[in-house]
């Protein structure tokens, strides 16, 4: 197993997301990787954990990459939050997104949580991402 793709598919995962169009619109371009200092912006996506495990078998090293990605809305309803993490989802689900490091195998829509936290309104939408070490 290998952890070494975990940097090469966070950076095209947030590339994905922060080069969408419509990704873009919805939150006014407010997609992180790691929130700012200061106040957040009423919408935003920001990506979250991850639980990684061994995928190898006799001819590849990979690993199996369980991330959240999750969408923070400080407005009241969950409208506008559900109207971005759709289009999260509809832009990671079945992705063929190339990575620096590896090859991505497969990425899939898991599961998704919607609650509030202080206030606001969010989102965990939850992916996985099968990499395989070799390139193609």
């Amino acid at each position: 197993m290998s952890y070494g793709m975990s940097a090469a598919l966070q950076a095209a995962v947030f590339g994905a997301l922060s080069e969408d169009a419509a990704i873009n619109a919805q939150s006014g371009g407010a997609v992180h990787d790691a929130l700012p200092p200061g106040p957040m912006p009423p919408l935003y996506v920001v990506l979250g954990p991850e639980r990684v495990r061994d995928a190898s078998d006799k001819t590849h090293a990979g690993a199996v990459h369980d991330f959240s990605v999750t969408v923070v809305s400080q407005g009241a309803g969950f409208g506008a939050a559900k109207a971005l993490a759709a289009a999260v989802s509809d832009r990671l689900s079945d992705a063929d997104l190339a990575l620096s490091r590896g090859r991505l195998v497969a990425l899939r829509f898991l599961r998704a949580r919607a609650g509030r936290r202080d206030g606001a309104r969010e989102i965990e939408l939850w992916f996985r991402a099968l990499v395989d070490a070799e390139t193609p």
